[in-house]
């Protein structure tokens, strides 16, 4: 089992098992009881003996298996496990609120931008997590916290983080350093999980302003796999030892495409291919510790070009059977993003869950979140087959958050 599952729920229910069974007592070998003494009554000519009674061997007691945490939860808990939902940095949001109270929304996201700094930041965190949430499945707090133009919280308590390009600049050491120093801010402020680091590969130095998700933005660690690998997995390495999750993205990568797909539709990428650097380098990353990874909205000639990769079976697979990876995927926001506004609200969560992603995204937009909620909620009451998804990720997000310091 890989390090980012270390706590499956099989393996919970195994060491349990195991423990149980040494816990029981062991079956004694039977003795047999002294028989009666004869009484001493001159008149008995012989004393007849009393039978002596056969031992009885008590039922050595079967260790009791653990219960699967899934199986705590109802089918709607489950459900909700399914959605990490967005709130403001600075308030909660009223939509965002009613998400985890009403239809048990598993995570929130913070967005926009705080200046607010940490104090304030985890008052509004404490919003959300003061309500009630299922045992075992505490609400995952999470952000974009990159660095450059990608840090959502800021202000008193927060560092300035640099762009990822120039964080690249440090060695891996410093960048260890420097994130388990970021990632303590975040601990302090109520988040546990952060949306980072990038992982893509931009194609070149040159032409990375023709690159304007990552390139444009300087959030890139470099320019071929084995500096992704080192510095992005340093980045990670520091968030996990301030006790944060860190997600890679934005697998199979956003490196090459020429739009955003937050704001542009039809985002094609002609360059990744299934046994390239773009894909490979998530394999020493995920290697080296627990990870959350996100998937992208852009669709992959070379991978399946039949629509974005968050809806694409034959993309989850490569990331769970190629490169290996049993942790928690995420999606890319899929609220407001132009790049899957040609399927409904409703769609985008029942497709992307059908496809193998555990955690939709509903960061920008939170309003749209019951529509989501409430389709996948149906399709898993009327089909036997996704139900079984649904429990399959939710297992996957409590390993997850058991797993977490």
């Amino acid at each position: 089992m890989r390090r980012n599952l270390r706590w499956s729920v099989l393996g919970a229910a195994l060491a349990v098992s195991l423990l149980s069974g040494c816990a029981a007592s062991p079956t004694a070998s039977p003795s047999l009881p002294p028989s009666p003494s004869q009484s001493p009554s001159a008149s008995s000519a012989s004393a007849t003996p009393t039978p002596t009674p056969s031992a009885t061997l008590a039922p050595t007691p079967s260790a009791t298996p653990s219960p699967d945490p899934v199986d705590a939860l109802t089918l709607e808990q489950r459900v909700g496990q399914l959605f990490m939902v967005g709130t403001s940095a600075t308030a909660a949001s009223p939509a965002t609120l009613a998400a985890v109270g009403d239809r048990h929304a598993g995570g929130i996201f913070l967005s926009g931008r705080s200046r607010a700094g940490v104090s304030a930041t985890a008052d509004v965190v404490s919003r959300f997590t003061a309500l009630d949430h299922p045992a075992g499945a505490p609400l995952w707090v999470a952000t974009d916290q990159e660095g450059g133009e990608v840090q959502v919280l800021q202000g008193p308590g927060f560092d300035a983080m640099p762009y990822g390009i120039r964080q690249a600049d440090l060695s891996d050491d410093q960048l260890r350093a420097s994130a388990e120093r970021w990632g303590r801010q975040l601990a302090e402020a109520g988040v546990t999980l952060d949306l980072a680091p990038v992982a893509d590969i931009v194609t070149s130095k040159a032409t990375r302003f023709d690159n304007p998700p990552i390139g444009g933005y300087g959030r890139q660690y470099g320019y071929d796999a084995p500096t992704v690998a080192a510095k992005a997995g340093a980045f990670a390495e520091g968030m996990r030892d301030a006790g944060i999750l860190p997600t890679f993205k934005h697998f199979p990568g956003l490196g090459h495409v020429a739009a955003n797909t937050d704001t542009a539709a039809d985002v094609v990428d002609t360059t990744v291919a299934p046994d390239g650097p773009d894909v490979d380098v998530y394999r020493p990353l995920t290697d080296a510790g627990p990870s959350a990874v996100m998937v992208s909205s852009a669709i992959y000639d070379r991978i399946d070009g039949s629509g974005p990769a968050v809806f694409s079976s034959t993309v989850l697979k490569l990331l769970r059977d190629e490169v290996g990876f049993d942790g928690v995927v995420f999606s890319d926001d899929l609220s407001a993003a132009v790049a899957v506004s040609a399927w409904s609200p409703a769609e985008r969560a029942v497709d992307a869950i059908s496809a193998g992603v555990d955690v939709v995204l509903v960061s920008a937009k939170p309003s749209v979140f019951p529509a989501m909620y409430d389709a996948v909620l149906a399709k898993a009451k009327s089909d036997p087959r996704f139900a079984a998804q649904v429990d399959e990720a939710a297992a996957r997000v409590l390993a997850a958050k058991a797993d977490m310091p």
